[in-house]
């Protein structure tokens, strides 16, 4: 991995210094899960934490969405230092800016320069924590339907000092506890990431401390040098070519009739090292929350590249090197201008990004890429809001009680609770229990969908089915549900997972079909039933060993008539593998 006439690294030692700066990302992590409000924090998981170097790079993230950290930090770093070039011990910045690099206004982040004893800074930590609610107009954080960032109506802090001498701002917290619906849960949530900043600073400072801050930059370069060759010599495993691949968004409040396609072009060049994607080539920003930030779209792509290399390959600055990815301003994957809505910029056209860099790679070659995962956001991972029975306070929190949407890999089948590409899996799926015990509502059914995955060589994520509703008081749910129409496809012959779709039970039973988009009223004893969407299969689904299949039937993955009709694999009365009858139906395809 060295380079010629470069100095070789003391491997064990650049190793343990990195474990040394990722388990400092992880105890910022921990505090914020064991602390954080509301549930999206602290049963969902919906945060991160990363470490910046003085110089805007990204170092260390720990087990962060991938959505969250992969560009993001660096650009929020530069606008903190742009709006604040005399940074002081004692600061920190609220940023929530999508215009100055924060992935989506619901995103709240603290930025806490760490500077050293002799007034040096040396690095930025990074907590950022999806919100239950910040301030929008309606009681969501996701709204797909907001012409612009005055109709969307959150609060907009593009590095703002919230904090001087470790002592808050008061004014810009009254700010936001007047705006928020649930000012008492946000705060709770800010406590969270104030601390776990703080930790991260205390932590960074003793580390600095403890080998010399020379030592620990000179750490830093090495690893990113290092990050570097790691990705050279994968991107050097690749085989060359250009490819692009179109995923198309679902028609929404403020697109075309016939929704959005995104469109990803894709050059690797293994004598280079470099892998380039090209996303300039889709429409202008719309007239709605989908518009994806500057942060987001660059994220999204290299989501895509990341799923198609080695996974050990380090994802920091250093690796970052090899890339090159396209942007165009004013583009609605590219770079926003306000007052721009990018409400939903993390999620919907974020994933049809990745879907279509990962397919992109597939089609290069067998054993590369991925299909595409399957959209989002379902009623079952929308926002919930309301008056809580007896007291009246108001009550407003994003549940995860149901998404799937894995896509099919090369030589894996899907990871079926993935929830989104740029989630990464790393949400949790909520506990039945606790979103009863704190929203008043009851889960009356949550369950796998058999004969929903992708069919293929690896298969992709089935459904899943819930079916919720208010206890003793009216709600509204606030959803963007994608893939209803535009389902995810397979790559390599793979085929497509079953799509989305949302309906309401009223009182006495009928079912009325619900839009994809939409903030919707939900009257006591009213259900909503939400089904996720499936994720595309890899290869074809003739090719899948046959007791994948008979296993896939005995666990109830798949029903008989699907084996025989999809991937011609023949079960008889018994439940065994008809051996002759499969040969003989696939020979004949």
């Amino acid at each position: 991995m060295q380079e010629i006439g470069k100095k070789p690294a003391d491997g064990v030692r650049l190793a343990l210094l990195n474990n040394r700066l990722q388990g400092v990302a992880r105890k910022m992590a921990n505090t914020l899960l064991r602390t954080g409000r509301s549930g999206v924090l602290n049963i969902a998981r919906d945060f991160s934490c990363a470490i910046v170097t003085a110089n805007c790079e990204l170092a260390a993230t720990a087990e962060s969405l991938p959505i969250h950290v992969l560009s993001g930090p660096d650009l929020m770093a530069r606008a903190m230092k742009t709006f604040h070039p005399d940074l002081k011990r004692g600061d920190a910045f609220l940023h929530n800016s999508p215009y100055h690099g924060c992935s989506h206004p619901a995103d709240h982040t603290l930025l806490v320069p760490v500077i050293d004893g002799q007034g040096v800074h040396r690095f930025t930590v990074v907590a950022k924590a999806h919100q239950a609610d910040c301030g929008n107009s309606q009681p969501t954080t996701y709204m797909g339907a907001a012409r612009d960032v005055y109709e969307e109506g959150a609060l907009i802090f593009p590095a703002v000092r919230v904090q001087s001498n470790y002592r808050d701002n008061d004014d810009i917290i009254r700010m936001c506890r007047m705006r928020i619906r649930v000012p008492d849960q946000w705060w709770g949530d800010y406590l969270a990431m104030s601390g776990a900043a703080r930790i991260g600073e205390r932590e960074l400072l003793a580390l600095g401390e403890e080998i010399g801050w020379d030592s620990l930059e000179a750490h830093t370069r090495e690893f990113f040098d290092y990050s570097e060759q790691r990705m050279i010599s994968a991107i050097r495993k690749m085989p060359a070519g250009r490819t692009s691949h179109s995923s198309r968004h679902d028609p929404f409040p403020g697109t075309p009739p016939d929704g959005i396609e995104v469109t990803a072009r894709v050059h690797v060049d293994p004598e280079a090292a470099v892998i380039e994607v090209d996303l300039r080539d889709n429409p202008d920003c719309l007239p709605c929350g989908l518009n994806l930030s500057e942060a987001c779209a660059r994220t999204s792509a290299m989501i895509g590249v990341f799923n198609s290399l080695d996974p050990t390959v380090p994802k920091n600055a250093g690796a970052f090197r090899r890339l090159r990815i396209h942007l165009r301003e004013g583009c609605i994957v590219g770079i926003p201008r306000h007052p721009t809505s990018c409400s939903v910029a993390t999620t919907n056209l974020a994933d049809r990004v990745a879907n279509s860099v990962q397919a992109a790679m597939a089609d290069l070659g067998d054993g590369l890429g991925l299909a595409e995962c399957g959209a989002v956001i379902p009623p079952a991972v929308g926002v919930i809001s309301g008056k809580l029975p007896g007291s009246g306070a108001p009550f407003v929190n994003q549940v995860f009680l149901g998404c799937t949407g894995g896509a099919g890999a090369p030589a894996a089948d899907a990871w079926q609770t993935i929830c989104h590409v740029g989630n990464a899996g790393l949400c949790f799926q909520d506990s039945v229990e606790l979103d009863e015990l704190r929203q008043p509502i009851m889960v009356y059914e949550r369950r796998f969908v058999p004969d929903t995955e992708g069919a293929g060589r690896s298969r992709g994520a089935h459904s899943i089915f819930v079916e919720f509703g208010p206890v003793g008081c009216d709600v509204e749910i606030g959803y963007g549900s994608d893939g209803a129409i535009n389902a995810a496809k397979g790559v390599r012959g793979g085929l497509s997972g079953a799509a989305g779709r949302q309906s309401k039970v009223s009182r006495n039973g009928q079912v009325e079909a619900l839009p994809g988009c939409a903030l919707v009223a939900v009257l006591d004893g009213e259900r909503i039933r939400s089904h996720s969407c499936g994720g595309g299969g890899y290869g074809s689904p003739l090719e899948r060993d046959p007791n994948a299949v008979l296993r896939d039937v005995a666990e109830g993955w798949i029903s008989p008539a699907r084996a025989e009709d999809v991937y011609k694999v023949c079960i008889d009365e018994s439940g065994a593998f008809d051996t002759e009858r499969t040969a003989a139906r696939r020979k004949g395809m």
